[in-house]
Order: structure tokens, then C-alpha cells, then sequence
């Protein structure tokens, strides 16, 4: 049986289209076809992946994806593509509003990861002079790390409003003012949530949670502005060579995780209810303009809300942090952008040429829209959204600008970040985390982490070659290069 999958799966086409576009031709069930955004060698190591586990792998993903009612045009993997629960992570996915879906597969447990961006009144050269006083000020001063707690102690009233108000609620409390919110996406608050639809139990794992930034992936890094790419969007941005950029990158934390587990059952029932066949158990979902879709869809936007929420205080206190060390207000640290990248949105896009409401589930994937858009905030939209694009604690990140060609083509999204080479029980058989620390620290860079297990999980050689993952999606014009930033101070749970 085993051999059978395996000859089944070498005789599927993946068609090149042009050097980035790679198109997973229609079969069987497949309502629309698959494509992928990429380059010869992403090609080869999805068919190498397919070939290594004919059952659990990227490409099967993408076609069960694509096989789901009312999805429209293609099921999309980008360049940072790597296989996930139900749907590849890297995964762009819209559904039309009367006969599509909304899936868990398609948003996954870790609702809203993000990355919040700050830019700093000072220079690469004044951080290199203070870099360890200011890593343990931030390593004390943010809560990371399993069971870390933040500022804000809430009760179960106070909860509601942040699954509803979104970081709205952190700044009526104190964490940042309300311009920040001009320069988060939806500002920060995506209307349509409903705490009733979220757990006593998910709430109650989130009380003390807001204003923490977790562990795994998860940081707050300080990095240089090392090369400017784009002059205009730079300036717009509030970048310039040589300056220096924060970024954090956290979610909705054990909420979201409680929610996606909440929903697992729900949409189970209602994928047999609705008679929507699955091509894997572990795409269950509803329709969207059901009951339980629109239940778990208001759930997941009280999760986006939370997550929003979070990463405003986490900003504030880097603020706070910058304000100590370098002896200036902590509203000279400006907000540039947040935005999510597990999320359900509601969104207008072109599909042929009708203007259309459509989800746009985005797994690993974030909203990248471009000039004109009015989502963007008024100083960029000009330019186009920025893009935040993490890489690991040993090499760049980047911040890209959204494109019209993103919005024609990828329903306005682009990359979240490098993307996994290798799992977590690879990484930690490679290298240890000491090992890896005393490399890092060769470099100049400082890591403070509450895990070494964690440190050796995140290892740079566990992820793609961002260098690559960013020129792919600059070559298919889906994004373009801004700033390179360079991994100065880097603070994980």
C-alpha cells in the first residue's frame, strides 16, 4: 500500500508556469488548482518531502486545501512553504462568503502570531555601545517564557473587553497611545468578535497572560538598519541606514491554542452536518454563513484581538526599556507596524473582474497590501503596507512593501518569515543550545533566553535561507525589499 501512494504521487504534474510559479494542476477533487511561489530547489523539496511521507506532506496540503467548497482561484504556498496541522504553514487560501468554508487548517492554534515593529531615536552604533545593558533590561523588564506573567491582571470582565476592544484596551490602560493604533492592522481591533463564543476555559488560561511574549519562536530583537533597498518607502517607513529597528514577534498565546482545541469537535460535527466531504481529518470546518462557522469565526477574531492586545503592551515595555538605557521619552520610540499572520479576514479583492467579498484565511502567510489600499495607514499608503518579515537570531530580517500585483494575484498577502528547513527534534539532534550561543555571541550578537532547549530549537540552520525565501517573492513581484535589518539583541522565552 505504501509503494502504491508513492508511484500514485510521482506521476502528479507540478507544471512550471514561469521562473517563480509553479502551478499543482487540478485532480480528483480538487476545485481549483494549487500553486506554488517559489523556485526550482522549494520544488524539489516538496517532492522530496511527498516522496518521504506520501501521506503527510506539503503537497497533499495544498491540494486538500484546494479541494475545500467556495475556495476561488488557486490554493497559494509561498516561498516559505513547510508542511502544518491540516494546511501548509506559508498558506494563502479566500473563500467566497455564500459557498465557502472557514477551516481550523486554514488559521491553526497559534492565532494572530505576528510581529509588532518599532523604530528607535537612536543609532547602530549607540546600541553596539550599550547592547548589554540594554538585553538585560529588556530580558528583565518583558515576561517570556512558559507560565511568564504579564503587568496586566484581569478578571474575567476586563478579559471580555480585550477578546472585543482589542489593543484599544491596552492603551485605555495605560500601554501606548491611541496614535499607535493608526499603525496596527485593522488598528488593532477586528470588529465582529464576541466573547461569548470563547471558552471560560480559554479566558481563563489568558488572564495573566497579556503583555507576555511565550516561548518557541517567539522574540523581541534588536537589529540594525543595515541596508536601505527602497529610499521612498524607507523615508516613509521611518528607516534610515544605520538606525535601528525592534521587532516582536509573539500571538494570542494559550488563548488561541484554547480556542483552536475548543473548535476542533464543533467543526467536526458541522463538516458532517453541512455533508462536506474532507479530504483529511484534520480539515474539519464549517460552512461560513452557518452558526458554527460564524461562531468560530468570531472566536477567531476575539483571538486576533487578543493577540493585538498583547503585543501593544510588549511594545510599550520596549519603549519603557529604550527610555531607561539611552535616557529618553518613551514616545520617541515610534510604533511603525503590526501585523498577523494566522488569521481569518474578511477582505474585497478582484476574482476575474468583479469586485468580491471573500475569507482570505492566511496560515504563515501575512496581509501585504499595496499602494492605495485603504487599510493601509495614510502615511504609507502611498508606498504600499510594510511588511515584516522575520529570519532567525543568526541572520537578517526584512522589511518588505506590499505590491498591485500582490493584490491581483495572492489576494494581497506575502511571506511571514524564512520558514522551517527542519523540525524541532532535528534541530535539537544537530547542535546544542550552548553551541549555538557562543556562535552568535562571535557575531556580536547577544541572545538571552529562559530555555537553552529552545535555543538549540530555533537554531538558525533549522530555517530556510531568508536571503532566498525574500528574492523569490521579489522576483514574482509579490513583494519588494525596503530594508535589510541586521540581529543586534535578541531576547527569547
Amino acid at each position: 500500500m505504501f509503494d502504491l501512494v508513492k508511484v500514485i504521487f510521482m506521476v502528479v504534474e507540478i507544471k512550471k508556469i514561469d521562473r517563480f510559479h509553479y502551478e499543482i494542476p487540478k485532480e480528483g477533487n480538487m476545485r481549483v488548482p494549487g500553486m506554488v511561489i517559489g523556485n526550482e530547489e522549494i520544488i524539489s523539496q516538496l517532492k522530496s518531502d511527498s516522496e518521504s511521507n506520501p501521506q503527510w506532506n506539503p503537497v497533499n496540503q495544498i491540494k486538500n486545501m484546494a479541494s475545500l467548497p467556495g475556495v476561488v482561484n488557486y490554493s497559494f504556498a509561498l516561498a516559505d512553504v513547510h508542511v502544518g496541522y491540516g494546511a501548509v504553514i506559508g498558506s494563502v487560501n479566500a473563500f467566497d462568503m455564500k459557498e465557502g468554508v472557514i477551516t481550523f487548517a486554514g488559521v491553526g492554534y497559534d492565532i494572530n502570531c505576528g510581529v509588532h515593529s518599532l523604530v528607535a531615536p537612536v543609532s547602530a552604533k549607540q546600541v553596539e555601545a550599550k547592547k548589554k545593558e540594554l538585553a538585560e533590561t529588556l530580558f528583565k523588564d518583558i515576561p517570556a517564557g512558559i507560565g511568564s506573567e504579564g503587568q496586566l491582571k484581569l478578571n474575567s470582565g476586563e478579559m471580555d473587553e480585550v477578546l472585543e476592544k482589542g489593543a484599544a484596551f491596552a492603551v485605555a490602560r495605560g500601554f501606548g497611545t491611541k496614535n499607535d493604533l493608526k499603525f496596527i492592522e485593522e488598528e488593532g481591533c477586528i470588529s465582529g468578535a464576541n466573547s461569548e463564543n470563547v471558552s471560560a476555559k480559554a479566558k481563563e488560561r489568558a488572564y495573566k497572560q497579556i503583555g507576555t511574549l511565550g516561548s518557541g519562536n517567539h522574540y523581541c530583537e534588536v537589529q540594525e538598519v543595515e541596508k536601505v533597498f527602497d529610499e521612498e518607502a524607507a523615508k516613509a517607513y521611518g528607516l534610515a541606514k544605520g538606525g535601528v529597528a525592534i521587532s516582536i514577534h509573539c500571538g494570542s498565546r494559550a488563548l488561541g491554542h484554547q480556542i483552536g482545541g475548543d473548535y476542533i469537535p464543533l467543526l467536526e460535527a458541522a463538516a458532517k452536518k453541512y455533508n462536506i466531504s474532507l479530504p483529511d481529518r484534520e480539515m474539519v470546518c464549517a460552512p461560513i454563513a452557518s452558526e458554527e462557522g460564524q461562531k468560530y469565526f468570531s472566536a477567531v477574531k476575539a483571538g486576533c484581538n487578543a493577540a493585538f492586545a498583547n503585543r501593544q503592551v510588549i511594545g510599550v515595555l520596549v519603549k519603557r526599556a529604550f527610555a531607561k538605557v539611552f535616557g529618553i521619552d518613551e514616545d520617541e520610540v515610534k510604533t511603525l507596524y503590526d501585523v498577523g499572520h494566522n488569521t481569518a479576514k474578511e477582505e474585497t479583492h478582484n476574482v476575474g473582474q468583479k469586485r468580491t467579498k471573500l475569507l482570505v484565511q492566511r496560515k504563515g502567510s501575512t496581509r501585504g497590501f499595496g499602494p492605495g489600499r485603504e487599510e493601509v495607514p495614510t502615511k504609507y499608503r502611498k508606498v504600499g503596507q510594510p511588511v515584516l518579515v522575520g529570519g532567525t537570531m543568526g541572520t537578517h530580517s526584512y522589511i518588505l512593501k506590499g505590491t498591485n500585483k500582490a493584490m491581483e494575484e495572492t489576494f494581497g498577502s506575502t511571506i511571514h518569515g524564512a520558514g522551517r528547513l527542519m523540525s524541532r527534534t532535528r534541530a535539537l539532534k544537530e547542535r546544542t543550545g550552548q553551541e549555538i550561543l557562543a556562535d552568535l555571541a562571535a557575531k556580536g550578537i547577544i541572545v538571552k533566553s529562559r530555555s537553552i532547549k529552545g535555543i538549540a530549537e530555533e537554531a538558525p540552520g533549522a530555517y530556510k535561507d531568508i536571503e532566498g525565501v525574500v528574492g523569490i517573492m521579489q522576483g514574482a513581484g509579490i513583494s519588494e525589499r525596503v530594508a535589510r535589518l541586521k540581529p543586534i539583541v535578541c531576547v527569547k522565552g
